[in-house]
């Protein structure tokens, strides 16, 4: 889950931080408001600006060094010609988060003069992006070379009530990234079918969902023949993944979010290269993207009608796979002759936006 966010007005000459992060447009000259960040560095800041030294352009970073006390860091970093301004707040807040967590500061203030609620939101999810990890599976370094994590992030707005409102946002949303980025890097050993599955029933039990699991047997009821040919050839179960979001218009249809999750395909008979194979576990992310969006949907109670759908299942090379010239028919009737074993995701998802008709979508 991503490190905890919070708004906090932006007092400077009050502020106590180990990292203050100053995002700063092209062009930037020192104002009457950084009065304060100046006198913790010392005039660092206005000379810097003065001379030159830093010109705000996009991606552009310095370090000065503060106080003992007060703001003991400062992180300049450019957003260049800003249009729009969302995007540039967002890529300097996560810029400033990875550097923060670089350095092993342990928290990071982000400071970008007046901020609006949606200003406020993009900062956040840099925040959350930039201090994302996936170290599950990674031997920890020696301990004389761990740094200290990022475990939090502070915005600083002037209009306090707009900052919250944002931070609050993009806490709901960076939360789904999180959760999506984390599903896509996991191994295909340990992200299985059966772990989306649970992933599903966890995130329908925090925010009150409906879920229903298909397997293989429930699968064979409703007929998904193209579906299920691509499932034959491995000995893990196929899972059809239902989430639904009731919390708009009563009898509304619904929005269906489709997302294939192949947790590895090796292109089953038709095989894959060896080479860059590995890369084919990253062939369930529209899975991990449905799955991230219901976590946020959640999060942020929206009123709106949405139903995530996932399949899933492993695509690989067996004494029992499809094989290319075989004939399925697909949950729609349809009969489909499989020219190429490695054509996998469209005959997964043939079925499930078939499945998908009965809940007589908006859209899909």
């Amino acid at each position: 889950m991503p490190i905890p966010i919070s708004a906090r007005p932006a007092n400077l000459a009050a502020l106590d931080t180990p990292l203050l992060a100053l995002a700063l447009a092209d062009g930037a000259a020192l104002t009457s408001d950084l009065a304060p960040i100046d006198a913790a560095t010392g005039g660092a800041l206005g000379r810097a600006l003065t001379t030159r030294d830093f010109r705000a352009g996009r991606d552009e970073l310095l370090f000065l060094a503060g106080g003992a006390a007060g703001i003991r860091r400062v992180l300049l970093v450019g957003m260049g010609r800003v249009a729009p301004r969302t995007d540039a707040l967002r890529r300097a807040a996560m810029l400033a988060a990875r550097q923060a967590g670089g350095l092993g500061a342990g928290s990071v203030t982000f400071h970008a003069g007046a901020l609006t609620a949606a200003d406020a939101e993009a900062v956040t999810l840099g925040l959350i992006a930039g201090s994302w990890r996936y170290d599950d599976v990674k031997t920890p370094p020696p301990a004389a070379e761990q740094r200290a994590p990022l475990t939090e992030g502070v915005v600083l707005g002037s209009d306090l009530a707009a900052a919250e409102q944002g931070v609050a946002a993009g806490v709901a949303i960076g939360a789904g990234h999180s959760l999506a980025r984390t599903l896509g890097m996991m191994p295909g050993n340990l992200c299985t079918p059966d772990f989306l599955a649970e992933t599903a029933r966890d995130i329908a039990k925090r925010h009150g969902m409906p879920c229903t699991v298909l397997g293989r047997a429930e699968m064979e009821k409703e007929g998904m023949g193209s579906f299920l040919s691509v499932a034959q050839g491995s000995p893990e179960d196929p899972k059809l993944i239902v989430l639904e979001y009731r919390k708009g218009p009563r009898g509304g249809k619904p929005v269906v979010l489709v997302g294939k999750g192949l947790c590895f395909d090796s292109g089953g008979i038709s095989i894959k290269p060896a080479q860059s194979m590995e890369w084919m576990k990253y062939d369930m992310c529209g899975a991990a993207g449905v799955l991230g969006a219901m976590e946020a949907i959640g999060r942020l109670g929206l009123h709106v009608n949405v139903v995530g759908l996932v399949g899933s299942t492993t695509n690989m090379p067996s004494g029992t796979a499809v094989k290319p010239g075989d004939v399925v028919k697909s949950h729609l009737g349809k009969y489909i002759e499989i020219i190429n074993t490695d054509a996998e995701g469209r005959l997964v998802l043939a079925d499930v936006l078939s499945y998908a008709r009965r809940f007589d979508p908006a859209a899909v």
